[in-house]
């Protein structure tokens, strides 16, 4: 047995589902990433502009680097994880299925922690450096070289046998070990994760224009998601799995036991309407361990919010009323967008809907919010219509 497949199988052991050998050098992929950065498509991600010569090459990374060993944590399905919801108040089936669990970089990261001890015990005087999502490497290249996967139409790895629903990690090591090789392409003539994108972010087999996306929208970006957005990102509350959940290579996947990225019980019965009351206590105990809180409580909220508004349900009066006096003006300002879109037609409702917004239109102080106010309030008048509205504006 080789140096390669004794750890390899001792990364099996740790928990990763899938282990491959990379050998380290110049990314395959560097040139499209200039361009990508050029063209501007990293939207706000300005930090991946950074460290750029040690993304294009490991060995800026881990002087003296050879191998990479790069693992797979499969995400979904797995066996204990909870059936896919369909209506009323649901808000997980608009939460990427890889943010329901524990945050994957701590569970990964331990488990990496363990396969550099193993290394260093394996191959003493070596010097390794671990990573998950994080740190300057382009991960995705590396994996594909050790095998894990092919690029696919929607950028994400897909693999025959695990589909694309899995998280990547990677050892880089001064060890020199045996590399394994790059799958064939899946994709073929398919072109499902384009036709399918609701924004449009995949403008081209291959390519991922982030100002589209709404993984960006409502994990990356902070404020205001301008107006033009808001529709596309339909109820998703943070991420967006669309692109795969179209994807063949993700039909009949086997389960996988990994209890750490099932959804936690303490969120479990969280709804929409939940996470727009969530105050910062509750919040803090709530998503505590969890991926979510990359995009800070403001920020679910105003994603919750704009759900609400695309969900149209007038179900969502009360808790968007109440949210027209949070604390945060991004969250008032797209409470009062969503106020304006829900569909409601008796005359009480209609009329309880006008008397919150005006209300809240007089005691409002921050000029944007206002004007979101203002613009809902007119929307909302006999024949207006929402876009019309905004028309004017």
């Amino acid at each position: 047995m080789t140096r390669a497949e004794s750890l390899k199988r001792v990364a099996e052991r740790i928990g990763f589902d899938r282990v491959g050998v990379a050998a380290v050098g110049p990314a395959a992929t560097g040139r499209a990433f200039l361009k990508w950065l050029a063209d501007g498509e990293q939207a706000g991600m300005g930090y991946l502009a950074r460290r750029v010569e040690k993304r294009l090459d490991p060995k800026e990374v881990l002087p003296g680097a050879q191998s990479a060993l790069c693992v797979a944590l499969r995400y979904w399905p797995l066996s204990g994880a909870l059936p896919e919801a369909e209506a009323g108040d649901d808000l997980w089936s608009g939460v990427a299925r890889y943010a329901r669990g524990l945050d994957y970089h701590d569970v990964m990261l331990e488990r990496l922690e363990r396969l550099e001890k193993e290394i260093a015990a394996a191959i003493p005087g070596t010097r390794t450096r671990r990573y998950v999502d994080t740190g300057p490497v382009l991960e995705r290249d590396l994996a594909a070289k050790a095998g894990l996967g092919a690029f696919g139409k929607n950028c994400n790895l897909l693999d025959a046998e695990m589909g694309s629903y899995f998280l990547l990690g990677e050892v880089l090591t001064t060890a020199e070990l045996e590399p394994d090789s790059p799958i064939a392409d899946l994709c073929g003539t398919c072109t499902r994760c384009l036709e399918a994108c609701p924004t449009g972010a995949l403008i081209e087999p291959y390519r991922l224009d982030s100002r589209l996306c709404i993984s960006y929208w409502t994990i990356e970006h902070r404020g205001t998601i301008p107006e033009a957005v808001r529709p596309g990102i339909g109820d998703w509350v943070f991420g967006c799995d669309v692109c795969q959940e179209v994807c063949p290579a993700n039909v009949d996947l086997e389960p996988a036991h990994h209890p750490e990225l099932e959804l936690a019980d303490k969120r479990r019965e969280l709804s929409l309407t939940d996470l727009l009351r969530l105050d910062r206590e509750e919040y803090v105990e709530r998503f505590r361990g969890s991926p979510m809180k990359r995009a800070k409580l403001e920020g679910l909220k105003r994603n919750t919010a704009v759900a609400m508004g695309n969900r149209a349900d007038r179900l969502y009066l009360e808790p968007l009323s109440e949210a027209l006096e949070d604390d945060d003006d991004g969250v008032r300002q797209h409470a009062a967008w969503a106020l304006g879109r829900l569909v409601v037609s008796d005359d009480e409702t209609i009329h309880g809907r006008r008397s919150r917004l005006e209300a809240a239109l007089a005691r409002e102080a921050v000029a944007k919010v206002r004007a979101e106010i203002q613009v809902a309030l007119e929307a909302t008048e006999p024949g207006r219509s929402r876009e019309s509205a905004a028309a004017r504006k």
